[in-house]
């Protein structure tokens, strides 16, 4: 589960054995989440996280998608 970054309470990561379909895990103390990446940045799975924490995880995936994807394509050799 390589780590793509921390931001304040939250975790970005990366399972290396899961579905091709682009996307990243988020957790904190309280819950987590996934995300679709494409074909545009969707909610696939909310665990135990409040629509205000949902919202803030978003915007920050939204912020990040870049780095997101380049960390993505180099962990799992795309190119």
């Amino acid at each position: 589960m390589p780590t793509v970054f921390v931001e304040g309470p939250y975790r970005f990561y990366f399972f290396s054995r899961e579905e091709t379909r682009k996307h990243v895990h988020v957790a904190s103390s309280d819950g987590e989440v996934k995300i679709w990446l494409e074909p545009e940045i969707s909610l696939a799975k909310v665990i135990n996280l409040s629509t205000s924490e949902v919202h803030t995880i978003l915007a920050i995936v939204e912020k990040r998608k870049e780095e997101i994807n380049a960390d993505w394509n180099k962990h799992f050799g795309c190119n």
